[in-house]
This record gives C-alpha cells, structure tokens and sequence, in this order.
C-alpha cells in the first residue's frame, strides 16, 4: 500500500474515492451506508504518506477534494433555494472540514502512533460539536447522521446521541487503515477485533429495538399537509384562504377521536406590506387569522398547531435581529413561531430558536451589517429574524408537547431540553418544498427518528408539501405521506414521560473530545515550539 501512495496520481484518486464513498453512504443519495464504515480509509491513507513529510499543505488540498464531493454530492438541492448560497454552502463547509482534518494532521504528527485515533477522534468530534454551536451552524453533513435511514441499527443514540455514529464510524474506519498499513489484512486477531467493534452495536441496538416498549396512553393527531407551493402561492396567498383551505382538509380527515391538528410552519403568513397584517405577540386574539380559528373551534372543540410569521414591538433595540422602524417610531423583530390555539385558552408562542443560514439568519450582523444585503429571499422573510430565549414546551389541556420548527430537528440536544420539560411528544412542522423534489426533503424526514430515538418519544410531522407523517420512539416511520399531494390523516401515537441517557446527559461525547482535543493541540504547539527554540 505504501508503494500505492507513492504515486502522486494513485493519492488523487485515493482522496476522490473517500468522497465518493462518503456520499454514496448518506441518506438518499446512495443510502448504502455500510459504505461509511470504509469511507475514510482512503483520505487516512493519503494523510499517512505525508506523515513523515513537511507537506501538510499537501494534506489540506487532499482533505478539501474529498470533503468538497461530500458537501455537492450530498446537499447539491440547496441549489433550488439559492444558487449563490448553494456555492457558498459546498465552499465554506467542505473548507471547515478540510481545516480539520489538517490540524490533526499538525496535531497527531507531535505524538506516538498510539494517540492516532485519540488525535482522530478528539478533533473531528470537536468540530462537529462546534458546527452545532456557532454562527456560520450546518451539522446537517455530521457523520452520525448517516445511520438516519437505518434506524434499527442505532437504538442506542438514546444513550449517546448522534456523536455515538460519529465515534462507531471513525472507529472502524481507524482499525482498517491500521490494518492496512500495518500489513496485517490477513491476520484473523486483527479482523476479530475490527469485526467486534462493528457487529456489538449493532447486537445492542437490536436488542433495543424488539425489547424497546412503544406504548403508552394513546392520543389521536390529525396532520395536515396543504400542499402550497412556496415559490408560486404560499407566500401569496391570504391568511384567510390558507385557513379555508386548511379547515376543509380537516373537515375530511379528522375523525371523532381526533385531539389535536397539526399544521405545517409559516401556514399563516402576513402581507409583508402592511403591519397590521402581522401576527402580533400579545395580541394575537386581535387578529383576522385568530377569529377564523376561534370561530372555527367554536364548533369542533379541538386545538390546533400551527406555524407561523410573527411580529414583536420594542421601544428600544431587543437584539440583532430588530429593526428600526421609522413609521412608527418602535423597532420592530420578527419571528418564525410555532403557535398553539386551544379552544377555551390564550394562544400559546414559541420562536424557532435555530435558523436557516443565509435565510432566516445573516451570520456575523452585529460586527459586519452590511451582509444583510446578501439575505436570501426564499418568498417569505429574509435577513435575521428573531430567536427563543430558552427552549419551551406548549400545553393543551393536561398535556406538554415539543414543538420544533423546520431545521430545529436536525438539533439532537436542543430537542432534549424541550422533552425533558415533560413534553409527551415531539411535534415537527416543516415547508419543505424549497427543494423540489429532491434528497432534500427526504433527508429531512428521516432524521426526525433520529430525534425519536433520542428521546424515547412519538414524533409528529406536519410538512408543507410533504413528506408528512409519524414516527414511533424506535424512530420507525408508522405513517408516511407522498410528496407534493394535498393529503391529510389522522393516526393514533403514543404518549411517552420516560428520561432517557441522553435526555440527561446531551451531547457528553462531543464535550469529552472537546475537552480532549484542547488539551491535545495545546501539547502539540508546546512540543512544536521547544522544537523550533530546539533548532534556533
């Protein structure tokens, strides 16, 4: 294998396949995900010939071809929102990944062979945690994901979240590039140990799976999925026809048992010309959308959750996302909320506290303002809107649930701390029709079990255009709607109140590697610092 890295055409093909494989493993665009388990070998290769050479630069451009396939092969849809973003997006992500594997390249050459994975592991996880934590946030590609289509196979993300898939992969894939390079392909104690630490997880998990209890006291949903086009009417459409629209679907598809509608994000959205046309918070009774629905319950007596843009004034600036307006002299934030009207109570709001970069967020604003011309424009707000303060649960009647909008779902430990405010289940509602029809959308809906599995909850998705649908806490799809179709169902869940590992204890991996790879890369500047005071 040495002789093989020795050839400089060999190294090129070597960092073309990790990508390859890479993309061919995720969700929907290949979904063979055994894939992931080699996926890294040949950049690990690649990286080993210059481990003894001053060329780490050499290293980067190798990681930036391999992580540069990941990022088009995997998320190429982003392109239907955003031609500029989409470039952007495959840019700066596949940059941030090949940043990372060249400082543990810097990192793990200041160690013995024996730290090589603890090198691996520490900073790779690290970056994944913090590309959950910062302005420019986009954990949509983290490894851990993967396993999104296969969800049999990782019950145990209820005791380790998705960091867990992340560590099994990067793991596996050490243990056959350490094979290979040490010339040990032939050695039964070698593949032992390698197939041990593939094959016990997934033992765990099964276990899990059909041990794992799924009931609880049943609760009837019916889930609405209106099917407006968010490029042609969505955005155009009135307050009032929306709701027209949304009640004559539920008219056909709620039944007796039914307790609650769901409904999908932003399904009411305001004129953005006028401000009395906005969802104001604290007097949301006042509006036209309001009445419709109250006088709606008058009649069927059943509460409704729904999506929608609202609107909050201030006296003076309430954060980054305020704006003043001049009009009338108040600044004024706007807000992606999920809104809860129960028929006998005041309707109850909560914000979207994680948003879509470049969309619903312009990174940085506070220190450079004048990347506010550069929002995108997906028909509804653009530029930065407002966010939650905390995580929050909503209440009807007796029952808390989790109300999660859009990319929230893609948050594993955000969602715990709303669950673990005693909600019974996970309620997910989405548009997203921006990507036509696409891995996109189906990506997105798959990792709602991941979240399920997390939590050991039901999880309910109400989706624009699709796809709709519930998930049981073992994250199996029991109920799934076409795409692009006015549909609507109603299907029992199940009400779950357990704590699970993760519920308590959130992203503890990442923060352990976090906390190892400080102290790793503080050791290895040390080191290289005697060296040069050494030489000097």
């Amino acid at each position: 294998m040495q002789h093989f890295t020795n050839k400089r055409t060999y190294r090129w093909l070597l960092s073309l396949l990790s990508g390859i494989l890479m993309v061919i493993a995720f969700p929907k665009t290949g979904s063979l995900f055994p894939l992931t388990f080699v996926s890294f070998v040949p950049l690990l290769l690649v990286e080993h010939y210059y481990c003894d050479k001053r060329n780490a630069g050499s290293v980067f451009v190798h990681a930036y071809l391999a992580f540069f396939i990941y990022n088009l092969g995997t998320t190429w849809w982003i392109i239907y929102a955003s031609i500029g973003g989409a470039v952007m997006a495959f840019f700066a992500n596949s940059l941030l990944m090949a940043i990372t594997f060249w400082i543990f390249h810097l990192v793990k050459r200041k160690f013995s062979a024996q730290w090589y994975f603890a090198c691996l592991a520490a900073i790779w996880l690290t970056f994944e945690w913090f590309h959950f934590h910062w302005e420019l946030s986009w954990p949509w590609l983290t490894f851990g994901n993967v396993f999104a289509s296969v969800p049999v196979l990782v019950q145990w993300y209820s005791i380790t979240g998705v960091f867990g898939g992340t560590l099994w992969i990067l793991m596996v894939n050490y243990l056959i590039f350490k094979m290979i390079t040490d010339g040990k392909l032939r050695e039964t104690k070698s593949w032992s140990i390698t197939g041990a630490i593939l094959v016990l997880p997934i033992v765990v998990s099964l276990t899990q799976f059909y041990t794992k209890e799924t009931t609880g006291t049943t609760y009837t949903v019916t889930v609405l999925q209106p099917n407006q086009d968010p490029y042609e009417t969505k955005f155009s459409a009135s307050n009032e026809d929306q709701l027209n629209q949304l009640f004559a679907l539920a008219d056909r598809t709620k039944t007796s048992k039914t307790q609650l509608l769901v409904a999908p994000e932003t399904a009411l959205y305001p004129n953005p010309m006028a401000y009395s046309d906005y969802l104001i918070v604290g007097e949301l009774n006042q509006h036209d959308a309001s009445r419709q629905i109250k006088k709606y319950q008058e009649k069927n007596h059943i509460p409704l959750l729904i999506g929608g843009s609202t609107m909050q004034f201030y006296r003076q600036e309430h954060s980054e996302a305020s704006e003043y307006e001049e009009s009338i002299g108040q600044y004024v934030e706007s807000y992606n909320s999920s809104l809860l009207f129960n028929p006998d109570k005041q309707p109850e709001v909560v914000h979207k506290s994680h948003l879509v970069l470049g969309v619903e967020k312009i990174p940085f604003i506070s220190s450079l303002p004048f990347l506010k011309r550069f929002a995108i424009d997906l028909g509804g707000s653009s530029g930065s809107l407002g966010i939650a303060d905390q995580p929050s649960v909503m209440t009807t009647g007796k029952l808390k649930l989790a109300p999660v909008v859009c990319y929230e779902s893609v948050y594993g430990e955000f969602i715990t701390k709303q669950t673990s405010q005693s909600a019974a289940f996970i309620a997910v509602i989405t548009n997203d029709g921006w990507w036509r029809d696409t891995p996109g959308y189906k990506q997105h809906f798959l990792f709602s079990g991941l979240r399920a599995i997390e939590n050991d909850r039901w999880v309910v998705r109400s989706a624009n255009t699709g796809t709709s649908g519930i998930f049981d806490n073992r994250g199996i799809a029991v109920k799934k709607t076409n795409w692009w179709i006015e549909t609507g169902f109603t299907e029992d869940i199940q009400l779950r109140n357990g704590t699970t590992f993760y519920m308590m204890f959130g992203d503890y991996i990442a923060k352990i590697a976090a906390f190892a790879a400080t102290i790793l890369i503080l050791i290895a500047t040390v080191k290289r610092f005697r060296q040069k005071k050494a030489i000097g």
